[in-house]
């Protein structure tokens, strides 16, 4: 798993955006810039959609009043589901859809898991990684199940320290 004080992955993964969808590295869209991600397993599905990506929509004012640069959102998906996820909840434009469709870029952060017992193949833990200037200041990873180091609100709490 990637540590503290490592770079970010160079890796091409997938961006939804308003006007469709680009290739992005989030090495060089993070590059300079004091960024939140958040990641999840996936999509649409039910903690995801009722507290994870509404949290950090409604506390984005409060996240970039503490000098956050961009609040981003990683999932394996596949780019348009994700498109079509943020419309939803508003977050089109506000956060940067990051679509890593096959897995690489969870894979090179150390944060991919099975969960193929459960129907939904390789996916991305659940977790919160703040980066400054392009390296990781701190990851926290939920355990299975769990919404509690990953939430909008630890993110603020995480940020004031």
């Amino acid at each position: 798993m990637i540590e503290p004080g490592q770079g970010i992955p160079s890796i091409t993964i997938k961006q939804a955006t308003a006007d469709g969808v680009s290739d992005v590295n989030p090495a060089e869209l993070f590059a300079g810039k004091k960024v939140v991600m958040f990641t999840l397993p996936g999509a649409f599905t039910p903690t995801c959609s009722a507290k994870h990506l509404p949290g950090f929509v409604a506390k984005l004012p409060e996240l970039e009043a503490q000098g956050v640069d961009i609040v981003a959102c990683l999932s394996v998906n596949d780019a348009f589901v994700m498109k079509a996820w943020a419309e939803q909840h508003g977050a089109l434009g506000k956060i940067a859809m990051l679509a890593d469709g096959n897995g690489e870029f969870s894979k090179a952060l150390g944060i991919d898991v099975d969960l193929s017992k459960g129907g939904m193949g390789t996916r991305c833990r659940r977790g919160l990684l703040r980066f400054e200037t392009g390296k990781l200041n701190s990851i926290d990873m939920e355990a299975p199940g769990q919404f509690e180091v990953s939430s909008a609100e630890a993110c603020l709490v995480g940020l004031q320290k």
